[in-house]
């Protein structure tokens, strides 16, 4: 155990005192925001080209129905489709939408034409706008009239409440979704990442000799184990940090958009007279998003992030050890990493379908299968919460995690003494069964 101490200091302590090490500290959390709000920023700020639509209605019902945008000009024009068509190969338009003489009770016959093809978003416009156009006609020919079409129309906003032993609570499904997505997310790029780490040193060990210095006097087990860890302390730390730099820029957002403001306003009961002020409307949204935040069982949450975090990474290290030790470089490691990989992309991909269902059969069998387990179950977790699922789950990691820790130092005592040959997984079967 003393030497798994003293190689987990000098793995972490070699690793902490680099200069990348410091300088992705302070940009993790820049690059991961800059990820996630630099594509919406640049959808919002720099805007598309200007596309001119030509619409030719041949049925004359909706001519002040298409409003343009920005990026959008809608214009009715007055010729047939023949002339539009020929206006549109002069680049006088962009495309050219046909509204054939139609019949409400069977509307057919919507046709665009242009050079490009047509953007699923702008698409998904123009077929909204005659969708709810020609919805509001048949109402109006049932003699309905449009005060009644308007009073009819109401904007609906469901209020979650969870029901448990504790009584009822109030759940947000969003930042259930948000939160286990992102969860989800750092699990399986922390394991890629350092999993990684872990194989490459181990080999660059292995390449230049200095484990068969450190095999003198270091069992391989503690050896490969201290390195696992060490390099696990080094990824809990780097996360810390960038946890404590994200509370300081949420802080700072905080100020910057009055929330103390809309505490104080709130616990006033004034709410109502804070919504009617334009210049607080974002930080009444802001504040909402922290309520539906703070609404998610954030100490089960927490915990188990750390639980499915070192789990998932202890259980991936030592197989990415193996790895390591099996191989002479980074060439031969590929097809090792193959059916490592798999299973952590599959659980990514399968994300969407596991929030949409956080209850359903996928989630559960993926919760229960180790290798996506990590990140499926921690997807899940602001959802369900702690029940018998999540200690089920975390029960078969921590089996499978002793059982893979064990194979893989089966591995790694032979593979860091081979050189010069390609293994095969024939040949790391059999090394399993090497006696020491």
């Amino acid at each position: 155990m003393n030497n798994i101490w003293l190689i987990v200091q000098r793995e972490y302590l070699i690793r902490v005192r680099k200069k990348s090490f410091l300088i992705m500290s302070i940009l993790g959390p820049i690059l991961f925001g800059a990820i996630m709000f630099v594509p919406a920023l640049i959808t919002v700020f720099v805007s598309d080209d200007e596309k001119r639509i030509a619409i030719v209605d041949e049925s004359g019902l909706f001519r002040d129905k298409f409003e343009s945008s920005k990026s959008l000009i809608f214009s009715v024009v007055p010729i047939n489709i023949d002339e539009a068509k020929t206006a549109l190969k002069e680049k006088k338009y962009d495309g050219v939408l046909l509204i054939p003489d139609i019949d409400l009770s069977n509307p057919q016959g919507f046709t665009y034409f242009s050079e490009e093809s047509l953007a699923p978003m702008t698409k998904a416009n123009l077929e909204r706008t005659i969708r709810q156009e020609i919805e509001e006609l048949r109402m109006m020919r049932s003699g309905i009239k449009q005060e009644q079409l308007d009073s009819i129309r109401a904007k609906v906003d469901i209020t979650t409440i969870k029901i448990g032993e504790e009584g009822e609570k109030a759940s947000s499904s969003g930042a259930a979704m948000v939160i286990g997505y992102v969860g989800a997310f750092f699990i399986y790029i922390f394991i890629f990442l350092y999993g990684s780490q872990i194989m490459r040193g181990v080999m660059e060990e292995k390449t230049n000799r200095i484990i068969e210095v450190l095999i003198c006097s270091v069992r391989p087990f503690d050896l490969m184990m201290g390195k696992i860890i060490g390099i696990g302390a080094v990824a809990l730390t780097q996360f810390l940090i960038w946890v404590v730099l994200s509370l300081g820029i949420t802080t700072g957002v905080s100020m910057a958009f009055g929330l103390d403001k809309v505490a104080e306003a709130r616990a006033k009961g004034q709410m109502e007279q804070l919504q009617q002020n334009p210049e607080m409307a974002n930080a009444v949204e802001v504040s909402n998003a922290m309520d539906a935040i703070a609404s998610i069982n954030m100490p089960v949450t927490i915990a188990a992030f750390l639980f499915f975090f070192f789990a998932g990474y202890l259980m991936y290290g030592a197989m990415f050890a193996a790895i390591g030790a099996a191989v002479d470089n980074e060439t031969d490691s590929q097809q090792f990493m193959l059916p490592i990989t798999i299973p952590l992309i599959f659980a990514i991909i399968s994300l969407s379908a596991v929030i949409a269902n956080p209850n359903g059969q996928l989630a559960f069998w993926l919760s229960v299968v180790p290798l996506t387990a990590p990140v499926v179950m921690m997807a899940r977790v602001p959802f369900t919460g702690a029940n018998w699922e999540l200690f089920l789950s975390m029960g078969i990691l921590i089996a499978s995690f002793i059982g893979m820790v064990w194979l893989a130092g089966r591995i790694y005592r032979v593979g860091i003494l081979m050189y010069g040959k390609k293994p095969t997984y024939k040949e790391i079967g059999k090394w399993l069964f090497y006696k020491a």
